[in-house]
């Protein structure tokens, strides 16, 4: 009884009643596990020389973390994870433009310190592989543990379309796994297929770049990575590389989206007992970001981020991590 009083003592006094704070938390603590077992997967492989893991367990790691993830935050924040998932979200009007720079940063930042723990887990290792140097490039460089390089082969403009094309698909796949009018998952089960998803598309389209699709997880490390003594070069190796896995995913997020739209959602068959303005629209599995959509920031509670209790909240517009 004691133990009890004791978590409903602290439950009361620390609970987070702002949801938009709430959102953040979630999806913080999401990106911080997504990207610790993403990176130390990574590093794993790297720093034993593939005695203790290779490409195909790194990229194992990194699907896995995908499904935990989503798991951690999709009931709060939906555990968008990815700004180019967020961003597909807005253009498809199930998420407010306001909160787009919001979870961006709340992404990247996540992405950045789970950098800093898998470094700090990894310190001994790193330093022992590398002989003490940081390097970038050549047969000890550790850079590639945290943020992804382009192959020897492969020009910029091969690795842009390969990220658009994959993050593409990452989108297209995750508007089908959501879309109820279509086959559907059983419920709960949406992030295991989630994870597959990636995970096919890592072990098919991975070999140019590292296959990242996710401007935060790529941003936040190779930022770290500049701050913790790799140098400039990790934003000028691969002839200035860094630019494309933040802009190819965001393009990427748009032409998934409209392809989904544009070839399933739209044509779904309008049905008897739906009102209209939800007909030929394609509706999350997910629905607790929603109600805010389309509330305007004069709609805001006093708290600052929910609608009021009393605010009706208009239909979902036709349309979907």
């Amino acid at each position: 009884m004691g133990s009890a009083s004791f978590l409903n003592g602290a439950r009361a006094l620390l609970r987070v009643r702002n949801r938009l704070a709430r959102e953040c938390l979630a999806e913080l603590l999401a990106v911080f596990v997504l990207i610790l077992i993403t990176l130390g997967g990574s590093a794993q492989m790297v720093t034993s020389s593939g005695t203790k893991g290779n490409i195909l367990t790194a990229y194992l790691a990194g699907a896995l973390a995908v499904m935990v993830a989503i798991y951690i935050a999709g009931g709060v924040s939906g555990a968008h994870l990815n700004p180019a998932f967020s961003l597909a979200m807005c253009l498809l009007e199930q998420f407010p433009w306001w909160k787009f720079p919001i979870f961006v940063a709340i992404q990247t930042s996540g992405a950045f310190i789970s950098a800093g723990a898998v470094y700090a887990l990894y310190y001994d290792a790193i330093q022992h592989y590398s002989n003490g140097t940081f390097a970038t490039s050549g047969p000890r460089e550790t850079a590639s543990i945290f943020a992804t390089y382009p192959a020897d082969h492969l020009s910029l403009s091969n690795g842009f379309l390969d990220q658009v094309m994959g993050t593409a698909l990452l989108i297209v796949g995750i508007l089908a796994i959501l879309d109820t009018r279509n086959k559907g998952v059983p419920k709960g089960l949406e992030p295991v297929a989630v994870a597959l998803l990636v995970l096919s598309i890592e072990v098919s389209m991975g070999s140019n770049c590292g296959c990242p699709m996710n401007p935060a997880r790529d941003f936040g490390p190779r930022l770290f990575t500049y701050v913790a003594g790799w140098g400039a070069e990790v934003f000028s190796r691969g002839n200035g590389w860094w630019w494309v896995p933040v802009v190819a995913p965001l393009l990427g997020a748009c032409v998934g989206s409209a392809l989904y739209q544009l070839l399933v959602a739209f044509h779904h068959p309008p049905e008897e007992d739906e009102p209209l303005a939800e007909q030929n629209s394609l509706v999350l599995v997910n629905t607790s970001i929603l109600t805010d959509t389309k509330v305007s920031l004069k709609e805001k509670d006093t708290e600052g981020c929910c609608p009021r209790s009393d605010a009706t909240v208009p239909s979902q517009s036709p349309s979907q991590h």
